[in-house]
């Protein structure tokens, strides 16, 4: 029931020769099951069909490597450098392991590797806490962040006067706004009725969790972990 956020997941990864082709069938879906978001992905997807890989590739290098305007790892979204990133972190390992998931060379809260989770375990207490606890306020900080990003871009008109660059990003704005805009829509959608405050199987206190006692283990956890990936 959540095989769409494959199409999510694969427009939140580095884009490759099968991306402009991806961002039609999420608009297709949207179109079919979630009308009332689609519109919000159009400006997204019409970028990717009039631009060429090499611009493609700049945009996204732009918006989530050089100097990030947001970071796709959900657990620092959400905690930023405190210990419970670690702790959130290390379990979701454990449940990335359990579902069978590959993560790759990504971390296992990166949200691409979040997004496919759901398509890969059946356990739906789980699902509904990603989802209230993490998803959706992680999605609300980022889309967040494009509002402040575009508010130092004016700063930065004024000082460089890159007038013709610049001015394309004051008139459409960065579309992975748009991307992430209509993502968190869906969710939204999902998981409607799910009670934000309901007691769950908890993932993120602490006291749940036999490994995560120690502050000083967790980080010693933390670092192995991280550095077990190839981060730039």
């Amino acid at each position: 029931m959540y095989k769409h956020y494959l199409l999510f997941a694969g427009l939140l990864r580095y884009p490759d020769e099968h991306y402009p082709e991806i961002a039609s069938k999420c608009l297709g879906m949207l179109r079919q099951s979630y009308p009332d978001t689609a519109s919000e992905l159009e400006p997204f997807v019409e970028f990717m069909q009039t631009h060429n890989p090499d611009e493609i590739e700049e945009l996204y290098t732009r918006t989530f490597d050089v100097q990030p305007i947001c970071y796709l790892d959900l657990g620092y979204v959400i905690f930023g450098e405190d210990y419970k990133r670690g702790a959130f972190l290390l379990h979701m390992q454990q449940e990335q392991a359990k579902a069978n998931n590959d993560c790759g060379t990504d971390l296992p809260d990166n949200i691409s590797n979040m997004l496919v989770l759901y398509t890969k375990t059946e356990n739906q207490d789980l699902l509904n806490e990603l989802a209230v606890k993490i998803l959706i306020p992680g999605l609300e900080k980022m889309i967040a962040e494009f509002a402040q990003a575009r508010m130092d871009l004016k700063v930065k008109i004024l000082k460089k006067m890159h007038r013709a660059i610049i001015q394309e990003e004051l008139n459409q704005g960065n579309v992975y706004r748009n991307l992430f805009s209509s993502l968190l829509n869906v969710v939204k959608k999902d998981f409607d009725g799910i009670n934000y405050t309901a007691a769950l199987n908890p993932i993120i206190n602490m006291q749940h969790h036999q490994s995560f006692f120690g502050k000083h283990s967790v980080n010693i956890e933390t670092n192995e972990l991280i550095n077990n990936y190839k981060l730039d």
